[in-house]
């Protein structure tokens, strides 16, 4: 490295002070980056007492030798924080949301890495997962655990709105990145956004300005929802009711069940009760599956109208055309909408063997979005990420002129989608039409509403 190991007078090689330094008679002193095996060795004594005569002169040669001497990977990462990209997939593995988002959102984060190239700005993107069952606490301590000890750089995914709301709060603490693919709450970008949070793929005021309006303004005046008593639920209501208000029609009622849920009949019998025209589910996944099999069984559609406030390819797969054709809801991507979704949804089934939720579409997205704010920027500091990806314009096969506000909210078009007839399905996974787009600037809350304190008004 450009000088020789002394111990005491004696000069003696690299080998020997390495065993000197296995049996304890030498001290070793790091002369430059953690990256480079660069070292000046002393005897084991105190510092005070180490031999000194080795010069500032000889101190400074050494380090410039070590230098000189670093291998070209260290030159080509060196604006990459620990010579790694890692992206941590906060998501549901094995529980109520595992379909909609889980083992396919980390699926699908690996592959914009690996379509990357697998490198950015010749460091490695590295890929790794948690399962954060759908509890906030959870959720905080794999934060902390990613974030303090294994140097993660952005989180993405962050199932649940609690444990999304809880963890983009660490993420700005320690200076790094979220990418809420799967939590919903507008919260995220308004009371509790953060100069260090985008909300990427859709939100409850966008879910609910989509099919609470529409169906609203078709006629369908009065509505009774069945709500889960979470962080997303309370959202999904709240957002929905003002819509419906907004386009003339009336909230009759409403009943919240605990999370998760098995028995959804006393809830349903209080709807059907109300006299609704329209039943709103709040629900997801599983529990939201649960109830429309259940809703079946009592004979309320077609007397009433059941409508999925936010509902997935993944739910009509598991319930089958049978029991959901004719359903209205709002989606952020569909497989089949053009050449583009379905040249990347057939290479994401040929491994997962399902098609791709806007959720796990949207984590894709996301990725190499950052990924390209990175290469463009020369550099993984968040500050700097988080402007260029603001300035960057969104153009994939998930979002066309995509833009991320100063709220952290990425405003795209999104769409009401209608379930086909049995009979209108050509092949598997053929499940939808689409009857509308609706442009993002009028699916999403107008900045004018914005609570966050980002935004100058």
């Amino acid at each position: 490295m450009g000088w020789q190991q002394k111990y005491g007078d004696k000069i003696i090689s690299a080998e020997q002070a390495a065993k000197l330094v296995k049996s304890g008679a030498l001290v070793r002193l790091s002369v430059g980056k953690a990256s480079i095996p660069s070292f000046i060795f002393f005897k084991r004594y105190t510092l005070q007492e180490a031999d000194m005569r080795l010069s500032k002169k000889t101190l400074t040669a050494a380090v410039c030798a070590a230098c000189i001497a670093a291998p070209a990977a260290w030159a080509q990462t060196g604006k990459i924080s620990n010579g790694v990209v890692k992206i941590g997939v906060m998501t549901d593995l094995s529980g109520l949301y595992a379909d909609l988002s889980g083992p396919g959102s980390v699926l699908a984060a690996k592959m914009a890495a690996e379509d990357f190239g697998g490198k950015v700005l010749g460091a490695p993107i590295e890929v790794i997962s948690g399962d954060l069952q759908n509890k906030p606490d959870v959720a905080s301590s794999i934060a902390r655990r990613w974030l303090d000890q294994e140097n993660v750089d952005m989180v993405t995914d962050l199932t649940g709105s609690a444990a999304a709301l809880a963890v983009v709060k660490i993420v700005k603490e320690k200076n790094r990145i979220a990418m809420v693919s799967s939590g919903g709450t507008t919260r995220l970008t308004n009371e509790d956004c953060t100069d260090r949070t985008v909300h990427w793929a859709y939100d409850t005021y966008a879910l609910a300005n989509g099919s609470a309006r529409a169906l609203t303004q078709e006629g369908a005046k009065t509505w009774f929802f069945i709500t889960p008593d979470y962080a997303f639920g309370h959202s999904m209501e709240k957002d929905a009711s003002e819509a419906i208000v907004a386009a003339g029609g009336k909230v009759l009622g409403s009943v919240k069940h605990p999370f998760p849920g098995s028995d959804f009949s006393s809830f349903l019998l209080q709807a059907q009760a109300s006299g609704a025209q329209v039943i709103g589910l709040n629900n997801a996944s599983s529990d939201l599956i649960t109830t429309i099999k259940q809703a079946a069984e009592f004979g309320i559609a077609p007397k009433q109208r059941l409508v999925g406030m936010i509902f997935m390819i993944t739910d009509i797969h598991s319930i089958g055309l049978k029991a959901t054709q004719g359903m209205v809801y709002t989606d952020a991507f569909y497989w089949d909408m053009n050449g583009e979704t379905r040249a990347w949804s057939k290479r994401f089934f040929e491994r997962q063997k399902r098609m791709p939720t806007m959720i796990q579409a949207g984590v894709y997205s996301a990725v190499t979005h950052y990924l390209k704010a990175i290469k463009a920027s020369g550099t993984d500091e968040a500050g700097v990420i988080m402007a260029k990806m603001k300035a960057t314009p969104v153009n994939d096969f998930f979002a066309k002129n995509g833009k991320i506000r100063e709220d952290g909210r990425m405003v795209h078009d999104m769409y009401l989608m209608q379930v086909k007839k049995p009979e209108e399905s050509k092949q598997p996974w053929d499940y939808l039409k689409l009857l509308k787009v609706i442009p993002g600037d009028q699916a999403f809350q107008p900045l004018s509403k914005s609570r966050c304190p980002l935004v100058k008004k």
